[in-house]
């Protein structure tokens, strides 16, 4: 199955409290429809200290987006889009913008 979202794209929140801002994809976990957006999302995490050396500490971390809340931005229009599957002669997909039609890939 071909992914609409992968590594390294650039997408748009649609939805929460981080609504209208733009990350680069940092992990896209496929087993869960998630994604890591980089700056995005982000929650504090609190660190217990292991032994008496390492000092507890409150950390800050992405946390995973649920793929419904996010949408590719097109490279070539500059703006969040759907996208649909175009089949090459080579037999292989490519990804397109619903907006432009211009090949994302």
């Amino acid at each position: 199955m071909a992914a609409r979202v992968k590594r390294n794209d650039t997408v748009e929140v649609i939805a929460g409290k981080d609504r209208g801002r733009r990350g680069s994809v940092r992990q896209v976990m496929a087993k869960n429809n998630r994604v890591i957006v980089t700056g995005i999302n982000m929650v504090k995490k609190h660190r217990r200290s292991q032994n008496p050396t390492m000092p507890s500490e409150i950390l800050d971390l992405e946390a995973p987006l649920h793929l419904s809340n996010v949408m590719l931005v097109c490279p070539s229009c500059d703006l969040a889009t759907r996208v649909a599957f175009d089949t090459l002669d080579s037999g292989g997909k490519t990804r397109v913008c619903k907006r432009c039609g211009v090949a994302i890939d």
